[in-house]
C-alpha cells in the first residue's frame, strides 16, 4: 500500500513538472517569438550587424566582415555566420535576424532548467528557467542585434560541461565539450570568454582543491581542440586584412578596455548606475536577493560550526561557480569602459541563484522573508503602475499620435546612450501613442504583485511565485507594443520605403553625419550610401583600406552634387538639421519624414 502511494506520489510529481515545463515553453513562445516578427530594425548597431551578416551573405565572404561596402573588422564573426544562415533559410527579414538570438534565449532557458534540476531538484529547475525567460534584462537586451545573448549561452553551456566534467571523471567527453563552448564564445566576442570563464574556474578549483585533480582535466588535449576552433578564422582575417592583429587585439580589446579605444565612442557608467541598474535587469526576480545572500551566509555558518560535511555537493558547487562567475565578470567591467549590456553573461547565474534561494525557502516553508520581499515587489509594481496611470490621466484628451516621436521631448544625444534614456522623453502627449501597452501594463502591474502576495501569505507559494513570472510576461508582452509604437522614432525604414518608391537608376542616397542615424537605410534599401561627414567611429579603419569604396564625401563635395544633374535624396538626422539647413539655405524638396528624421532632396 505504502509503494503503491509512493508511486502515484511520484507520477503526481511528473505529471506536474511535465505541465510545468510545458507552461514555461509556452510563455518562452509568447514572449520571444511573438515578439521576433516586429518592429523593423532600429538604427545604430541592430540594423548595422544586420547589414553586415546580409552582405555577407551576398559577398559570399565569410571572413572579412563588410558594412556599406567598407571592411569593418571590429567584431567576431560566428553572429554573423548565424545570421547569414538564418538569411539563407528564411530570406532577408526581421524574424530571420533575430532568429539567431531567439534560440540562444530557449537554450539558456533549457540549460537553467537542466542544470539547476541536477542541483537543486524539480521545483528549482523549473523557477531557473521561468526566471531566465522572465528576466528584464534579458528581454531588454534581445530587442537589438548584439551577440551578448549568444555569448551568454555558450559561456554557460562551456561553465555547466566544465563543472560537471569535475564531478564525474567518467565523461571526458565534457571537458571537450566545455573546450568547444569556449572557443564559440571566443568567435562570438573576442577574448572576453577566457576571461570570463578561466577566472571563475581558476578561482573554483583552487578553493575547491580540485586543482590536485589537474591530470584527469586533459588540459592539453582539450586546448588543442580549443585551437583548432577559434583560431582558424583569426589567422585568416589577420592574412586578408593587413594590420586586422593591432585593430582587433589591441585597439578593441585591450585599448577599449582601458578607456583609450580609437575612434572614442564608448563611455563609463557611473559606478552607482552601473551596480544598481542590475536590479532592473534582474527584476522582478532581484526583489529576492536578499534571500540568496541570506541563504550564502547560512551555509557558511554552518561549515563553520561543522554541521556540513568536508565534502561539496553539486549544489553546492554550483552555487560557489555561480557566485564566482558573476562577480569577476561585474568587477571586471567595473574596471572598463562598459556599455550595460557588457554584463549579460552575468545574469543567468545570478538566476540559477536566485531561483534556488526562492525554491529551497519555499520547500522548507520558511516564508517569512519571501512575504517581505514579495510585499517589496509589490510596492514597487504598484509605483511604476500608479506612475503610469498618471501619463495615462494627463493624456486622456488627447487625440492617438501615430507617430510618438514628434510628441517626444528632445534630449541631448549625450542623453540617449542608456537604453531606456527615452524614457525620460515621455510626455502627456506621447502617452496617448501608448494607450493600449500603457493599460495592459498598468493592469498587469496593479494586479499581479497583490494576487502573488496574497497568495504568498496563504502559504501557496508556487502559485505565488507563477502568479509573479505571469504578471511579468505580460508586462514584457506590453513592452513590446509599446517598441512597436516607437518604431518610426527608433527606425529608418519608413523613410527607405518612402525613398523607393520614387527612386530611380542612377539617383543617389547621403546620409549626413554619422552612419548609425539611418543604418536602416542601409538594410531596407540594400544599396550602397554616401557618407556626408561621415567617416567616424565604425567606418574609420575600414576606410583606411584602398579597397575602400568612394563613399565619404565632405560638405563641398554634397554641396558640388546636389547643384548637378543628379536626384540626390539626403537623410538628415535631427541633430544635423540646423547645420544642413545652413550649408542648403536653397529650396529643399521633403520627400519623407519620420520623427525628427527627414529625407530632403534636390529634385521635386
Amino acid at each position: 500500500m505504502v509503494e503503491a502511494n509512493s508511486q502515484s506520489q511520484a507520477r503526481a510529481g511528473s505529471g506536474r513538472r511535465s505541465r510545468s515545463l510545458l507552461a514555461v515553453l509556452i510563455l518562452f513562445l509568447i514572449v520571444y517569438l511573438g515578439s521576433a516578427f516586429s518592429p523593423s530594425l532600429q538604427d545604430d548597431a541592430d540594423s548595422t550587424h544586420a547589414e553586415a551578416a546580409r552582405e555577407m551573405l551576398v559577398r559570399g565572404d565569410y571572413v572579412t566582415l563588410h558594412i556599406n561596402g567598407v571592411r569593418y573588422l571590429e567584431k567576431a564573426p560566428l553572429m554573423y555566420w548565424l545570421v547569414a544562415f538564418s538569411f539563407k533559410i528564411l530570406g532577408i527579414n526581421e524574424l530571420a535576424t533575430r532568429i539567431p538570438t531567439l534560440l540562444a534565449m530557449l537554450g539558456l532557458i533549457l540549460l537553467a532548467i537542466r542544470w539547476a534540476t541536477r542541483a537543486w531538484g524539480a521545483r528549482t529547475g523549473i523557477y531557473a528557467g521561468l526566471f531566465v525567460c522572465t528576466a528584464a534584462g534579458f528581454f531588454l537586451f534581445t530587442r537589438i542585434l548584439i551577440p551578448d545573448t549568444i555569448l551568454s549561452f555558450f559561456i554557460a553551456l562551456s561553465m555547466y560541461f566544465f563543472l560537471t566534467a569535475l564531478e564525474d571523471e567518467t565523461e571526458p567527453w565534457r571537458w571537450y565539450a566545455g573546450h568547444v563552448c569556449m572557443a564559440l564564445a571566443v568567435l562570438t566576442k573576442g577574448l572576453l570568454p577566457l576571461v570570463v570563464i578561466g577566472f571563475p574556474l581558476i578561482f573554483y578549483i583552487v578553493l575547491t582543491g580540485e586543482w590536485r585533480r589537474w591530470k584527469k582535466f586533459h588540459l592539453v588535449t582539450g586546448l588543442l581542440l580549443f585551437f583548432a576552433i577559434a583560431t582558424p578564422w583569426h589567422l585568416l582575417a589577420g592574412y586578408r586584412n593587413p594590420r586586422f592583429f593591432w585593430f582587433y587585439f589591441i585597439n578593441e580589446h585591450f585599448l577599449r578596455f582601458l578607456g583609450e579605444r580609437y575612434p572614442k565612442d564608448y563611455n563609463k557608467l557611473p559606478a552607482a548606475l552601473y551596480w544598481g541598474l542590475h536590479l532592473v535587469w534582474l527584476f522582478p526576480w532581484s526583489v529576492y536577493l536578499p534571500v540568496a545572500f541570506r541563504r550564502v551566509w547560512e551555509d557558511l555558518r554552518a561549515r563553520k560550526e561543522k554541521k556540513e560535511p568536508r565534502t561539496i555537493s553539486f549544489a553546492g558547487k554550483t552555487t560557489l561557480l555561480c557566485w564566482l562567475w558573476a562577480g569577476v565578470l561585474l568587477t571586471f567591467f567595473s574596471f572598463s569602459t562598459n556599455q550595460e549590456y557588457y554584463t549579460v553573461p552575468a545574469y543567468f547565474p545570478f538566476l540559477l541563484l536566485l531561483a534556488a534561494a526562492v525554491a529551497g525557502d519555499e520547500e522548507a516553508e520558511k516564508t517569512g522573508w519571501l512575504k517581505t520581499m514579495t510585499a517589496v515587489s509589490a510596492v514597487v509594481s504598484l509605483a511604476a503602475a500608479g506612475v503610469l496611470f498618471a501619463g495615462l490621466w494627463s493624456s486622456r484628451h488627447v487625440p492617438f499620435v501615430p507617430d510618438i516621436g514628434t510628441v517626444l521631448a528632445k534630449p541631448n544625444l549625450a542623453d540617449e546612450t542608456l537604453s531606456m534614456g527615452h524614457i525620460t522623453e515621455l510626455t502627456g502627449e506621447s502617452f496617448a501613442a501608448l494607450r493600449l501597452p500603457a493599460i495592459l501594463a498598468m493592469i498587469a502591474l496593479g494586479v499581479g504583485p497583490l494576487v502573488a502576495l496574497w497568495l504568498r501569505i496563504k502559504r501557496r507559494s508556487y502559485m505565488s511565485t507563477w502568479v509573479t513570472a505571469l504578471t511579468m510576461g505580460v508586462f514584457l508582452v506590453a513592452a513590446h507594443i509599446a517598441l512597436v509604437r516607437f518604431d518610426p522614432f527608433l527606425s529608418s525604414k519608413r523613410l527607405a520605403t518612402a525613398i523607393q518608391k520614387v527612386e530611380q537608376p542612377g539617383d543617389e542616397v547621403m546620409i549626413y553625419g554619422d552612419q548609425a542615424f539611418g543604418s536602416s537605410l542601409l538594410f531596407y534599401l540594400r544599396q550602397p550610401i554616401y557618407l556626408v561627414n561621415g567617416r567616424t567611429t565604425s567606418m574609420w579603419f575600414g576606410s583606411t583600406y584602398p579597397d575602400a569604396p568612394h563613399i565619404f564625401l565632405k560638405d563641398a563635395d554634397l554641396l558640388r552634387e546636389w547643384h548637378s544633374a543628379k536626384r540626390v535624396f539626403l537623410f538628415v538626422p535631427r541633430y544635423e538639421r540646423n547645420k544642413v539647413n545652413e550649408l542648403l539655405p536653397e529650396t529643399k524638396y521633403v520627400v519623407a519624414q519620420s520623427s525628427d528624421k527627414i529625407i530632403y532632396s534636390n529634385r521635386p
